[in-house]
């Protein structure tokens, strides 16, 4: 079977990665992400309907009539409807609940309260450095156990590097992310929670995962042969892992597709986060982590001469 050649276009994939990564930053700056109220604070309120239940339009403007605009609406299994608004005080929320019945109550349909969660700005700040230290330590940990594991490999690169050039690959898929969630959120009103915090963590793990099996690869390959060609080996242990790494990608996003579109809309911004994440740590691991383990290894000659 012919070798694809991915160490030779590697000018190709690193253009086109400090590309995306320079459209996801100006993404992140231009609009930002739009935090729910699990990291601004505000109240969710999940409400059920005996049959008949209005559409997403219908308490929308249900809630502008109370004279709520920054709300935000999503159905729920077959009669529930999710609220999420500003915080609401006692009186505010009594208000608003006399509005709903008034709009939805009827002979043949009745409203009721579900649950009410409340979270205010010093939890939901809390909340937000919280998510912000376990991304930060879960990278430090992968640095401190790839440098272990490789540690027998020190030649050409050293086992530290790897773990360096792993987070380096992350810190793109993140950046995917973090992006496309700016453009959805600008566009769509998409707004994250703490559950976009798990996406991402577990982009981490699968990212780092793939990264780490082409990784031991390459490994096993330099002690079994001269590092003297160093590209060549990262390319043949590419093409080695090549399918394993689209089959385990594939198994991962089909069930994801699957829950994006007939899930319900509770994780539809979850699933949506871990298909973006998992198709951008699949390429990352193969044209990022990899090729850059060959530029260190070229610049370290370079500099040697």
């Amino acid at each position: 079977m012919k070798k694809i050649p991915f160490i030779k276009y590697s000018k190709l994939w690193f253009t086109i990665s400090s590309l995306t990564v320079v459209v996801a930053l100006a993404l992140l700056l231009i609009w930002g992400l739009k935090f729910g109220i699990d990291f601004t604070g505000g109240s969710l309120m999940e409400l059920s309907f005996t049959q008949n239940r209005p559409t997403t339009e219908q308490v929308q403007g249900a809630l502008k009539t109370a004279g709520l605009t920054d709300t935000v609406v999503q159905m729920s299994g077959t009669n529930e409807v999710i609220v999420r608004t500003t915080f609401l005080s006692e009186s505010e929320h009594e208000a608003l609940l006399t509005v709903m019945r008034n709009s939805f109550n009827a002979t043949t349909s009745s409203m009721r309260e579900v649950s009410l969660q409340t979270v205010g700005g010093t939890v939901s700040q809390d909340l937000r450095q919280r998510a912000i230290y376990a991304i930060i330590w879960v990278n430090i940990a992968i640095i401190i156990y790839v440098a272990y594991a490789f540690r027998k490999v020190s030649r050409p690169v050293a086992s530290w590097k790897y773990g360096g050039l792993a987070i380096v690959a992350l810190c793109h898929d993140i950046l995917v992310v973090l992006g496309a969630f700016a453009l959805f959120g600008h566009f769509f009103n998409i707004q994250i929670e703490t559950d976009f915090v798990l996406a991402l963590l577990t982009v981490l793990g699968f990212s780092v995962t793939d990264t780490i099996v082409v990784y031991d690869r390459i490994r096993e390959n330099v002690m079994h042969h001269s590092a003297e060609n160093f590209g060549e080996i990262v390319n043949v242990a590419l093409n080695e892992t090549l399918m394993r790494s689209i089959n385990t990608t594939l198994t991962v996003l089909l069930p994801l597709v699957a829950l994006f579109f007939l899930g319900g809309e509770s994780i539809h911004d979850f699933a949506l986060a871990l298909i973006i994440g998992m198709a951008s740590g699949a390429y990352s691991s193969i044209f990022i982590a990899s090729p850059l383990l060959v530029a260190v290894e070229r610049w370290q000659r370079r500099r040697k001469v």
